[in-house]
């Protein structure tokens, strides 16, 4: 591969230049700019044939936003019971002394209200279960 060397290269010029004497008075050019006020003719939205368009398209967009505010809005930070049944699950070193010890009164109001056990329930389970004594200790 041949080595290239700028300064042995023809040079490609950029075809921009300045206008002779362009910065001798530029600053004088700038400020006289500045210095002259120009009237703007303003306009108010009021007075614009497309009010009526623009309020449409206001309404459809609100009224496009509302579900999708309402839907952020109810969105529920409580965890549902399957979740936290696999997360107590699958905590090892958990167990129901643990649990007992994080109830309050209206929890365990809660419990003893919704727990409606009938006496053929409660034969069935103890019948079934080889383990009574563990039951019965606990």
């Amino acid at each position: 591969m041949k080595t290239f060397k700028l300064e042995n290269e023809p040079k490609i010029t950029t075809g921009f230049k300045t206008p002779d004497h362009y910065f001798d008075d530029f600053s004088a050019k700038v400020l006289q700019q500045i210095n002259e006020t120009k009237e703007v003719k303003v306009i108010p939205i009021y007075k614009r044939k497309s009010v009526l368009s623009m309020l449409a398209a206001a309404v459809v967009f609100i009224g496009l936003l509302i579900p999708i505010v309402n839907n952020y809005n109810n969105t529920s930070k409580e965890l549902d019971e399957a979740t936290l049944e696999t997360y107590l699950t699958y905590q090892s070193n958990l167990n129901q002394y643990d649990l007992i010890k994080e109830l309050d009164t209206k929890d365990i109001d809660k419990l003893n209200k919704s727990v409606a056990l009938e006496q053929e329930t409660l034969e069935d389970i103890l019948s079934s279960n080889p383990n009574i004594e563990n039951l019965i200790s606990e």
